[in-house]
């Protein structure tokens, strides 16, 4: 399936957070959303991008959004992956791919001739009644986080 776009609504979701909590993401309606996509927890490149969002999350909070970083890891690894690095923000466990397959984020991805399937690292903006607004697709780590937050910042609503 391809990669979600600007322009549609996002699929709503019902995943666990990091503490095994329900998190629905229509709940976040009437505010912005970040939903960050990324392969592997406790990883160097996934390690630094959730770090670049945990220095920036005061700035997302003060602008009245919300961070989602979503993986196919478990929530006890999440757990341990928000405890080690201080993250303030939600982890969300995708086990069954539902999410990552629903917004085309489970790809074929080719490394060193070896063909397998994973997430290909993407962020999407949700404005506040949940249309996706901006697609970051095969974001960079130590960039992300500050290209979100500017494309909030100077986002003008049509």
């Amino acid at each position: 399936m391809a990669m979600l776009e600007a322009g549609v609504f996002a699929p709503d979701f019902t995943l666990k957070d990091q503490k095994g909590n329900e998190v629905r993401l229509s709940q976040f309606r009437g505010k912005k959303v970040v939903v960050y996509f990324y392969p592997k927890d406790l990883t160097p490149g996934c390690t630094r991008e959730a770090c670049a969002y945990a220095g920036l999350s005061s700035q997302f909070d003060a602008d009245n959004v919300v961070i989602l970083g979503i993986s196919k890891d478990s929530v006890a690894s999440h757990e341990k992956f928000a405890v080690k690095h201080n993250l303030p923000f939600i982890l969300l466990s995708d086990e069954n791919k539902e999410v990552l397959e629903a917004f085309g984020v489970w790809q074929e991805k080719k490394m060193y001739g070896k063909v397998s399937m994973g997430v290909v690292r993407s962020t999407f903006v949700l404005d506040e009644d949940g249309k996706i607004i901006k697609v970051f697709k095969r974001a960079k780590p130590d960039t992300n986080a500050q290209e979100a937050l500017d494309f909030i910042r100077n986002y003008q609503k049509v």
